[in-house]
């Protein structure tokens, strides 16, 4: 069995890196396979025909949505025209699920062969869209054993293939190397020199809303203890200009941080414990092994919609993963200063805690560590080749959501 022809379609950057992982493990399996649709720098560099930029669908908010959707609508509709016309083996939309799935639904009905890569979170609110989805793809293919197992109950056929961070991050890190690289000193003996990572979020709005309540919890934690240390990772020049004006009215705690650009996993590896919001950085700090305090905030109106909408106990990736409490979360009013530096003090006062979510979270790590390329590209092979998806990659339908 050879596959020839897979038209691809990433929505933002981080779909870029799926696609790329994808398209080198099916041109190690199939030399001379053709790549066509929509990619950016590294899956050009894999060697995608790509029919238009990536940032086409990096569109963000309702308004800027209606703004776009035009736009949006022609190029679902030239995208259509152009896989019907190219006939590939299949087409595999990576994430941007509002796109990705009404143009995968098309060209279901029209007779080509369907994946979805990274799965929406339809577990979690508006849960009627599976009924849609299962007639948009020949299979989803996830990330995470929950997202699976939602899948297998309602039917929809679903391939586990381990998480792409988790194959990217090694199962053993070293603490005392990540501070040498920042620059920070390495506890010699358990507590001593205490180091706490502060990722406040990586947008605007998430600056906005949780900016300073971040560093008044850590300020409060400084001068308590005389040798706690803050790193604070900033996601982008915009944010350092932010992270900056925000430290310039806190002596107390300006005096005790590293700020830094980028390298918020060093960041994380280096400290004790790390407060974050909700989101990706909460499974890159699982995977970092670190314990860590969730909080988010957001607007009034939003949270009021969230609180209807959201079906699930839990917001963190660690707790719905494990399905359990094993990180606390603090949201909205809860989200304050004093609360987040009382669950940040527990952590960093108590190493056994500590040490038993490293052990725990390491053990994690290691369950979603899979090779996802590798076990996407079985599924893919599977799909193409209309044989039942292989045994390696289905979810335990008892397990999650």
């Amino acid at each position: 069995m050879t596959i020839a022809r897979v038209y691809l379609v990433a929505g933002e950057l981080s779909g870029d890196i799926l696609g790329a992982g994808l398209m080198r493990e099916l041109k190690a399996r199939h030399p001379g396979v053709a790549f066509r649709g929509i990619g950016g720098p590294r899956m050009i560099g894999e060697g995608i025909d790509s029919r238009f930029p990536l940032e086409t669908l990096s569109v963000m908010g309702l308004v800027e949505v209606l703004k776009h959707l035009p736009g949006l609508v022609r190029v679902r509709r030239t995208l259509r025209r152009d896989a019907l016309a190219w006939k590939p083996d299949i087409v595999i939309g990576i994430d941007a699920p509002d796109f990705n799935l009404g143009l995968e639904r098309q060209l279901r009905e029209a007779g080509l062969t369907t994946a979805h890569y990274v799965s929406p979170s339809v577990w979690a609110w508006r849960q009627g869209r599976v009924k849609g989805i299962a007639r948009s793809v020949d299979a989803m293919l996830t990330f995470l054993p929950f997202e699976a197992a939602f899948y297998a109950r309602h039917r929809v056929p679903v391939a586990f293939v381990g998480h792409p961070l988790a194959d990217e991050l090694p199962l053993v890190n070293d603490r005392a190397a990540a501070r040498k690289a920042l620059g920070l000193p390495a506890s010699e003996q358990p507590g001593e020199s205490p180091l706490l990572a502060v990722l406040p979020g990586s947008r605007a709005n998430e600056i906005r809303f949780l900016g300073a309540t971040f560093l008044d919890a850590a300020e409060r934690l400084c001068r308590e203890r005389e040798t706690l240390r803050v790193v604070i990772p900033a996601a982008t020049l915009a944010r350092r200009v932010e992270l900056t004006a925000l430290l310039e009215d806190r002596a107390a705690l300006r005096e005790r941080v590293v700020l830094v650009d980028g390298r918020s996993r060093e960041a994380m590896v280096a400290a004790d414990a790390v407060l974050l919001a909700s989101g990706t950085a909460a499974l890159e700090a699982m995977l970092c092994h670190r314990a860590m305090v969730v909080a988010y905030r957001m607007a009034p109106m939003t949270h009021w919609l969230a609180r209807r909408l959201v079906k699930t106990e839990w917001i963190s990736l660690p707790n719905l993963i494990a399905r359990e409490t094993l990180v606390p979360e603090l949201i909205q009013d809860a989200a304050n200063p004093e609360a987040i530096a009382a669950e940040l003090a527990g952590l960093l006062d108590d190493a056994e805690t500590r040490h038993a979510l490293e052990t725990r979270f390491a053990a994690m790590h290691a369950e979603l560590q899979r090779d996802a390329s590798r076990r996407a590209v079985d599924a893919v092979e599977a799909l193409v080749t209309r044989r039942a998806l292989p045994a390696s990659v289905a979810p335990d339908a008892q397990e999650g959501a």
